[in-house]
Formats: C-alpha cells, sequence, structure tokens
C-alpha cells in the first residue's frame, strides 16, 4: 500500500483505477481515460496533485540562496505572486528536478516540486538553505489541485465570493494570490496541461469540500492518465522519463530556463558553459509518426546521417489522433527520422513541440 492524499476515500468512491505512482496511490483514471482528456481540452476538468510537495523558504537572505540554487534567476520576479519555472541542478548540471518558484513576500519563497522526488530534493535544499540562516519547511499540511481547461478558471471562480474571484481571475499567467476570504488558500494560474486554469493549494482539511464542489459544478475529475497525455500534446517534459540527473537542461529543450546573466554563480552553472562550449550533442524534439503504430518510451530513433537517439515519452494523442512522441536525438538530426517498434522501421516527422496548445494542433498534421 503506498501513500495516500487526503482525497484517497473519494477517488474509491468514484470508481477510480489506482496505480502506483511515485510511491503514491493514485487515479489512473475514474473510466475513461480519453474522455477525461477531452474534458480538459473543451471544458474543464480537476486533478489531484496533493503527492507533489511544498517547500516553503523562510529567511532574509531566501533570494540569494535561491540565485544560488536553481538555474533560472529569481531575481526576475519583481511583484508579489509571481511565478517562475526553473530546474533544480546538481553540481554536473544534471537535473535533480524541475520545479515552480512562487515569490510571496520578500523573505518567504514556495517552491513546488515533483512527488517521486520530493524527499532527496528537501534533503538537498535544507542543509544548503540553514547555511544561509533560510528556513526550509516541507508542507505536509497542504493539498493541491489543478484545475484545468478553457472552463476552469470561470468555474473554479464561480465558487468564491465576489471579492475573491475578482482577485483569481486577474490574475495573469505565472503568478499566484492568497483569497481574503480563504485563509492558506493560494491560488495559481499556472497548469501542466496546456490549456488556461488553475493550481490551487490549500490546507489539506479543506481540499475535500472543495474538490466535491468541483465536482458539483461541472468539472470532470481527471486522473494520471489524462495529465500525461495532455502535457505530452503541450510538449512538456514529465521528470525521470524526459530528464533525469544524468541530462541537462540543454538537452532536453529547456535551455530557455537557464539564466546566465553574468554575476550569478548557481550550482551547476560550470558544467552548462562547459557544454555549452564543447557543442551540445544531444536535443530533445518532437516526433508525429508517418506510419501505423504507437510511440513508446525507449523506442531507438535512428536519424540518418546523425546517429542513434531514443523516444522519451511517446503516446496516441485524442486531440491531434496521431501517435506522437518527445525524442533525445543527435544535434544534426534532419527533419525525417525512423523509429524501431518490433522490429520494425517507421517512419516519422521531426517537429518543434508543443503539439497543441489551448486546445488546437500547432503543427502540420
Amino acid at each position: 500500500m503506498g501513500r495516500r492524499t487526503p482525497l484517497y476515500d473519494r477517488h474509491v468512491a468514484l470508481g477510480a483505477r489506482l496505480v502506483d505512482f511515485g510511491g503514491w496511490d493514485m487515479p489512473l483514471h475514474y473510466g475513461s481515460q480519453l474522455e477525461e482528456h477531452h474534458a480538459v481540452r473543451r471544458a474543464a476538468g480537476v486533478f489531484d496533485v496533493s503527492h507533489m510537495a511544498a517547500v516553503d523558504l523562510r529567511g532574509e537572505r531566501a533570494r540569494e540562496f535561491l540565485q544560488q540554487l536553481l538555474a533560472n534567476d529569481v531575481a526576475r520576479l519583481k511583484d508579489t505572486g509571481r511565478a517562475l519555472y526553473s530546474c533544480l541542478l546538481n553540481e554536473q548540471g544534471g537535473v535533480l528536478d524541475d520545479l515552480i518558484a512562487y515569490y510571496l513576500a520578500p523573505s518567504w519563497y514556495r517552491l513546488v516540486v515533483n512527488a517521486g522526488t520530493a524527499a532527496s530534493d528537501y534533503a538537498w535544499i535544507e542543509p544548503r538553505a540553514r547555511e544561509l540562516g533560510v528556513a526550509a519547511e516541507l508542507r505536509a499540511d497542504l493539498g493541491l489541485l489543478a484545475v484545468q481547461g478553457p472552463q476552469a478558471r470561470a468555474k473554479a471562480s464561480a465558487l468564491w465570493p465576489a471579492a475573491d474571484a475578482a482577485i483569481a481571475l486577474a490574475l495573469p499567467p505565472m503568478a499566484a494570490a492568497a483569497l481574503p476570504s480563504a485563509p492558506g488558500l493560494l491560488v495559481a494560474r499556472t497548469g501542466y496541461t496546456g490549456e488556461d486554469g488553475f493550481e490551487i493549494m490549500l490546507p489539506a482539511t479543506g481540499i475535500g469540500a472543495f474538490w466535491d464542489a468541483l465536482i458539483a459544478a461541472g468539472v470532470r475529475p481527471c486522473g494520471l492518465g489524462a495529465r500525461d497525455t495532455l502535457r505530452l500534446e503541450a510538449g512538456m517534459n514529465l521528470y525521470g522519463s524526459d530528464m533525469d540527473a544524468s541530462t541537462t537542461p540543454l538537452e532536453t529543450g529547456l535551455a530557455w530556463t537557464v539564466d546566465f546573466s553574468a554575476g550569478r554563480d548557481f550550482i551547476g552553472r560550470a558544467a552548462l558553459e562547459a557544454q555549452r562550449r564543447a557543442g551540445v550533442a544531444r536535443r530533445r524534439v518532437g516526433l508525429v509518426l508517418e506510419d501505423k503504430g504507437v510511440l513508446r518510451a525507449h523506442q531507438p530513433v535512428h536519424a540518418p546521417g546523425a546517429g542513434d537517439g531514443e523516444i522519451t515519452s511517446g503516446s496516441y494523442a485524442p486531440t491531434l489522433a496521431r501517435s506522437i512522441a518527445l525524442a533525445r536525438v543527435p544535434t544534426a538530426t534532419g527533419a525525417e527520422v525512423t523509429v524501431e517498434i518490433r522490429g520494425r522501421e517507421l517512419r516519422a516527422r521531426v517537429v518543434n513541440p508543443p503539439f497543441v496548445r489551448h486546445g488546437r494542433a500547432v503543427i502540420a498534421l
């Protein structure tokens, strides 16, 4: 038996198929992964993501600490509530995790990290924070919901008083705010699906009632299966599949998250600068299968004249009705490759992710 979120009993009552994910018993789907996927693209869905972890960092030197810790620069966050996506690196430039950092006050930041790496992230962060007099707290008292889709913000905000709803609806992308009438609740206009919506952090004791209210308002409960196909269509990496400590952001399509501005020496910078000087040998690409089949992780990719690579994530894409993938391939890879599937070489087209944005294809089909 794995760890359980505060919504576990509700998942069981809704008939969820439960699977192990990073040591947690989580819903894969509630009957139809395909219908859940389409609900998010067309209307609104809610995901229990309470298995992810929030780490609060408090202290006068919290910003200074995060400028050393993260590849992206939190100094870019000028306004309270703004958020930043970044990688957490080791000294070799390998990705220990990807996360979102929220600037909540001059001496208070919150990191939201992945479930499978939460313990190791905290073990990496806490002693380094303590050296600068910054307190790191793993917030086990919080739950997290992701409400996603073109109707998500309207449906969620309708559950709050008018003044709170106005605050939430005024949020720009990658920003968060506390709601006055809901102590401990933080609503952020962020997500992992390629759709608009909110990620809502709130006390675990109150998450059940809010989940129930969302479902009563017509928001469809969705599991990890739809979350994976949605993020893949959106061209978003999954930690442990598309990146890990053996890869750097420069090899995984995340060079844009590395701030090389002068005067900041973050963990892993020297290794990334050396890699840039030497030339990055591998890059991340998107693939669209041209022949009949399904792309899956670990299938070999053959790039004519360049060498071999491997699919890191692959699936049938419900929005596109095509099989797509993310792959790591030689930098010199051209516009066409073949993928080895059960001894057959199938043709695939190389594209630049994302595949889908706001419910519409952004690649040629």
